[in-house]
């Protein structure tokens, strides 16, 4: 990042701090700049992800940093990845005390909702594009996402 970007992005987040604003974002020509404020506190604590277990694992489920789990899961050929087409806060289910809308193991179709992510007060339902079983869920419930970021994978 050159002297001039840093500049432009040090007074967006002067304008978002002197506004209150969640999020801002500046297109000029080929380039985009989106500032997003958080509480650092809220983001404190490392996100715990869920892998289906396979036969072997006598049907438990075990966060990924389990010591059994001593690399990252690689996707087989028939997982197809979910991603984050917007940045915003990862919800799983509609309200706090609500059900998610998907569960580990649990059959999805085409255009069913996986989850919500919250954009700058909009609420952005984000639905399967695969039909499949959810094998991995890779985000936390109010963690902040990133575009592109992994949500989902689907296996089918």
């Amino acid at each position: 990042m050159d002297e001039d970007e840093a500049a432009r992005v040090r007074a967006l987040g002067e304008i978002a701090a002197e506004f209150d604003l969640d999020a801002i974002r500046v297109r000029t020509g080929e380039t985009e700049i989106e500032i997003v404020r958080r509480d650092p506190a809220q983001y404190a604590t490392q996100p715990v992800t869920y892998a289906m277990p396979g036969p072997a694992a006598g049907g438990a489920l075990a966060p990924a940093g389990a010591p059994e789990a001593a690399a990252a899961p690689v996707a087989g050929a028939n997982v197809r990845r979910v991603t984050a087409p917007v940045i915003g806060v990862f919800y799983r289910a509609a309200s706090p005390g609500a059900d998610p809308y998907v569960e580990l193991g649990q059959r999805v179709n085409v255009g069913d909702t996986l989850c919500i992510l919250e954009a700058m007060k909009l609420m952005n339902e984000i639905s399967s594009d695969y039909a499949g079983v959810v094998s991995r869920v890779l985000c936390e419930n109010g963690e902040l996402v990133t575009l592109g970021q992994e949500l989902f994978w689907i296996e089918g």
